[in-house]
């Protein structure tokens, strides 16, 4: 029970990577609040530690007001910063509006979370954890603008972890390479119909280990960096990506 009475919010943790992470602080003994965007959301493990509150990441009161309702009866421990948008293309292809809506979500949506947060996490001397992503450290084709965010999640976590660290505050992140998600199935299934198999098989290849990671081995790490193990670790990034960095590269 590496988690046991402790509160977490993990944003979009109602599916994928999110879901996953919610299951294991659950089993771990934490009690989880999840911010979703859909108001419909339904979590089946343990109903009675979870608690969905229907919540923008970008729109920064809408963050602060459900937070500030959180931490007014609970003691805030941790904070994972999960939720996230894609998009394919390279800077000739990304409108306007792309690229604001990426920025929204993917660095505002952290930024408003982590500001809501951060006077609770004090109290506690509480850890913040962030999605960062493999993009943060190297070039693939086709995205500009999910690279753009991801670089600017690693460096804040980096800046985050500094300004804090005398508070008790940790602050890391993880880089994720591909994870087999419903994402991954519903993007296949769109654009690569009657050859999804064969499509995967290709994504899975681009790992050097030879597959996509699993959902179960993100949270894995994830609840290792916000249990009380990881006590002498922050300002770090932790890449989870079957070598994809180093031996890519």
């Amino acid at each position: 029970m590496e988690l046991k009475d402790k509160t977490a919010i993990v944003t979009g943790g109602a599916s994928g990577i999110g879901l996953a992470i919610t299951n294991l602080f659950i089993a771990n003994g934490a009690k989880v609040h999840v911010l979703e965007l859909k108001e419909d959301v339904k979590i089946g493990q343990n109903e009675s530690a979870i608690t969905v509150h229907q919540c923008d990441v970008s729109n920064h009161r809408q963050v602060h007001e459900v937070i500030q309702k959180i931490t007014e009866t609970e003691e805030l421990n941790i904070l994972v910063n999960n939720a996230g948008i894609a998009k394919v293309g390279n800077i000739e292809q990304t409108s306007e509006e792309d690229l604001d809506r990426l920025y929204s979500v993917n660095i505002k949506g952290v930024f408003n979370c982590i500001q809501a947060s951060i006077g609770a996490l004090k109290k506690s001397k509480g850890c913040i954890l962030n999605m960062a992503s493999v993009v943060s450290h190297v070039g693939i084709p086709d995205r500009f603008a999910y690279t753009m965010t991801k670089g600017a999640v690693l460096t804040m976590t980096y800046s985050v972890a500094k300004d804090y660290i005398n508070d008790g505050i940790r602050c890391n992140s993880i880089s994720p390479a591909r994870v087999h998600t419903p994402f991954v199935d519903g993007f296949l299934a769109q654009n690569y119909p009657g050859q999804e198999q064969e499509m995967y098989d290709k994504l899975s290849k681009t790992q050097p280990i030879g597959r996509m990671a699993k959902p179960e081995e993100v949270a894995e790490l994830a609840l290792f960096l916000c249990s009380d193990k990881a006590g002498f670790i922050t300002g770090t990034d932790y890449p989870i990506d079957g070598g994809f960095i180093k031996i890519n590269n």
